[in-house]
């Protein structure tokens, strides 16, 4: 998939854009400075915890709260010139889901396909194609009360399509959903993408993210911390490390010698080498064993996932700022 890249190439075309983006309420400030670019046909998970801004920054860039300050454009339209423009190019799902229980599914459709003032024709066969394809039809007369909290959400995302937007926000998609109904949605997440969507996606679930996102941006009291693939971001946080296993003794000794920084065990012959889980940091270690003669019988590479990377970026402690090396790749 299309990601930012470095240089003075050309660059994919953003599909949403923000600089400075602030946003208080009283005396709490929500969001302090949030710059983003999304390129089109990708997928952006926006993390943090509770309270962090996400669902503040989902609203605003979707015309539904005003920013205190900044500029953004969304579809290559100004949000603050051309909110029109933008909410015609987009499509929301929210936390909470939007549709009516008091109506069957294929109702809910209809209704969207009228709010869009799609002739009834043509609002009847979207609606169908639809449901179709997120595996509703044989649901679609019956009330929505009566749906899955799967069903419900899949349905969520058919209302959204209807209008056939080109970018769509996802605010937590898949909370409350069971392991398989999330695993179905990630991959609706995927077919949208496929066909040239944009996903903006919130999220708690860090799995979701390292599935789905192109790229990730770490929200914490207001501010971005950090920006990058899951892979940049797993390597800002210490941890990383190979681990070597043998079972000659006499080659285990010979391989601390020759890895003088490796955490030895002797008890069960492992030497842990501090390791980066980069390519050139394994053919370091691969290379200075060939270079004594020694042949681990077993080796394991260990990385930081995206749990350690999301405690270690939102705890008290003193976070990266802006300026972060991998956030001004992004750029």
């Amino acid at each position: 998939m299309p990601t930012t890249t470095q240089g003075t190439g050309p660059r994919t075309p953003a599909a949403v854009s923000a600089a400075d983006l602030r946003k208080s309420y009283g005396d709490k400030t929500v969001l302090d400075g949030v710059d983003l670019r999304i390129p089109s046909g990708s997928v952006f998970a926006l993390l943090g915890p509770n309270g962090a801004g996400k669902t503040t920054t989902v609203q605003i860039l979707s015309t539904l709260v005003r920013a205190d300050g900044g500029q953004a454009q969304v579809a290559g339209h100004d949000l603050a010139a051309a909110p029109q423009a933008v909410r015609a190019a987009i499509g929301v799902t929210g936390q909470f889901s939007a549709v009516d229980g008091l109506i069957t599914g294929e109702e809910n459709m209809l209704l969207m396909a009228d709010l869009h003032h799609l002739p009834r024709a043509e609002g009847r066969r979207v609606a169908a194609e639809l449901l179709e394809r997120f595996d509703l039809t044989e649901a679609a007369k019956k009330p929505a009360s009566t749906y899955s909290g799967g069903m419900k959400r899949r349905l969520d995302i058919a209302m959204t399509l209807v209008g056939d937007p080109r970018i769509i926000f996802l605010d937590e998609p898949t909370t409350g959903l069971d392991p398989r109904s999330r695993h179905t949605m990630w991959q609706i997440i995927r077919e949208l993408v496929t066909g040239g969507v944009t996903v903006f996606l919130t999220t708690q679930y860090l799995e979701e993210a390292d599935e789905l996102a192109d790229r990730i941006a770490v929200l914490n009291d207001g501010r971005i911390v950090a920006e990058g693939t899951a892979d940049e971001l797993k390597r800002l946080v210490p941890g990383g490390h190979v681990r070597l296993r043998f079972t000659d003794p006499t080659a285990y000794r010979d391989a601390a010698t020759a890895l003088p920084t490796g955490t030895r065990h002797d008890d069960s012959l492992t030497l842990q080498v501090p390791s980066d889980g980069s390519q050139r940091a394994l053919r370091t270690v691969l290379d200075r064993l060939d270079h004594a003669g020694i042949e681990a019988d077993e080796l394991t590479v260990h990385t930081p996932d995206l749990d350690d990377v999301f405690f270690a970026l939102t705890a008290t402690t003193t976070l990266p700022t802006q300026t972060d090396p991998i956030q001004e790749t992004a750029r």
